[in-house]
């Protein structure tokens, strides 16, 4: 379902099968390093982050929370109430994603349910809440991924709405991007590079959706598609190295390794 990437070069993949630890962490060369968090009963295991801290956290869409846990597993905040889905500034209604600002504060996409974010300050406590479902600038049909820039702006992924909405740390609607199709992931890099992976399903496939199922490397500023490669996925993260990584819901995790992009141009002529 998610992967992402420590400061020292491991990967932490989040999944859903039955029997196993559904995080499992490689080492950079893609050796099984160890494995947990069986225990904590996951609904329906969806995003994984690592914040610069290297706490591990994840979004458990099924029972309505937020977890942080360290690196080896230990429980360290939990925001949301287990099993109760809601529309309170402590409850959550099927959470997509969670993104930290520059001074730690947290930012979920509340995003099957409640279509909004939702702002903690570093310690877990609400901040403040946008959105509602609907198409109209600041609306959202399924937040399912966010994202900060280095100066605070918050990428909000409004998939169905087949846009990327952009805030300021308040909730302040400051810009949109609606070239780049239904955007599955967003990841911005410590620099500013920012990156999505798109959705793609049957429909898509059908009629060469030249937008579906790529990674897309996009000008902060102007949102220009800077270069493109087809790699349909769910989850998209960046290593400190440069290297991609996608986790798919088909059980794989991708990697492509750094300098691979192709021009947008190349990337468009893949397809009919």
């Amino acid at each position: 379902s998610a992967v992402a990437t420590d400061s020292n070069g491991q990967v932490f993949v989040f999944h859903r099968g039955d029997m196993a630890d559904p995080i499992v962490v490689f080492n950079a060369e893609g050796t099984y390093v160890r494995s947990f968090g069986r225990d904590f009963d996951f609904g329906n295991e969806h995003g994984l982050r690592i914040d610069r801290h290297d706490n591990v956290w994840v979004t458990d869409n099924g029972n309505h929370r937020v977890m942080k846990l360290t690196n080896d597993g230990e429980l360290l905040m939990t925001l949301g109430i287990k099993g109760q889905a809601g529309t309170t500034d402590d409850t959550f209604d099927r959470p997509a994603d969670i993104a930290f600002g520059p001074n730690d504060e947290l930012y979920v996409a509340d995003g099957y349910g409640n279509n909004r974010v939702v702002k903690y300050d570093a310690e877990g406590n609400f901040v403040t809440t946008w959105g509602v479902p609907g198409s109209a600038p600041g609306e959202f049909d399924l937040v399912h991924s966010v994202a900060v820039d280095s100066q605070g702006r918050v990428y909000a992924s409004d998939r169905e709405n087949n846009r990327i909405q952009i805030f300021d740390e308040n909730g302040e609607l400051l810009n949109m991007w609606t070239h780049l199709g239904a955007t599955q992931n967003i990841f911005i890099t410590p620099d500013d590079q920012v990156w999505v992976i798109t959705h793609r399903d049957n429909v898509e496939n059908i009629t060469y959706d030249t937008l579906a199922g790529r990674i897309m490397n996009v000008d902060i500023d102007s949102g220009e598609i800077i270069g493109a490669m087809e790699s349909p996925g769910h989850w998209l993260d960046v290593a400190e190295g440069g290297d991609i990584f996608i986790g798919s819901l088909t059980g794989n995790v991708f990697r492509w390794y750094k300098g691979w992009m192709a021009t947008e141009e190349a990337a468009q002529a893949e397809r009919p």
